[in-house]
């Protein structure tokens, strides 16, 4: 049989003391370069109030808003520029409704279209039908104009009631059906 030779195996701790010695160590080491890391960062990009960076000027600079958005309610909108408007020959073919309607009605329903109704139906967000596109109110048309009126008075899908504007008078809001309708008519 072959014969196994085992060396004796010493550690540097030979006593008690020394294993305490180790053992504190390995705590206090890391703790303590960690504590100085911690320092070294903290301190050293240190800002006083004199520094340029904390100028009243910087610190607005830094906050200032990327973009604005200004609105302003006198000026034309380009999408309702977008929208077709109705062919001469045809604006006799507008629903008996709208024919009967007063010029009021109708600078209402455009109005109440160019605040509120063009920021979808100008584009077809979410499936809205473009306002002018025959093709896109062929079918609710086939449901009738009261059925219009109160899909936009109540919402339906992604459309909310009245368009977005709960402020918008059951009036306003069939007058401005009346103006998309008259577009594609």
């Amino acid at each position: 049989m072959a014969e196994f030779h085992t060396e004796e195996h010493s550690s540097p701790i030979k006593t008690p003391l020394q294993l305490i010695a180790v053992v504190v160590a390995a705590f206090l080491v890391p703790i303590t370069l960690i504590v100085m890391i911690a320092q070294l960062v903290t301190t050293s990009g240190g800002v006083d109030k004199g520094h340029p960076a904390m100028s009243e000027e910087a610190i607005a600079r830094r906050l200032k808003p990327v973009g604005e958005v200004a609105i302003d309610p006198r000026q034309p909108r380009p999408a309702a520029s977008v929208t077709a408007a109705p062919a001469p020959g045809k604006a006799a073919a507008a629903p008996a409704k709208s024919a009967a309607a007063g010029k009021g009605d109708a600078a209402k329903g455009k109005s109440v279209y160019d605040a509120t109704c063009h920021v979808c139906h100008a584009a077809g967000v979410a499936g809205a039908p473009k306002a002018g596109d025959k093709g896109a109110w062929a079918a609710r048309l086939k449901a009738g104009i009261n059925a219009l009126y109160q899909t936009s008075i109540k919402g339906k899908g992604a459309m909310p009631p009245k368009g977005g504007n709960p402020s918008l008078a059951d009036a306003d809001v069939r007058a401005a059906v009346d103006y998309m309708v008259g577009l594609v008519k």
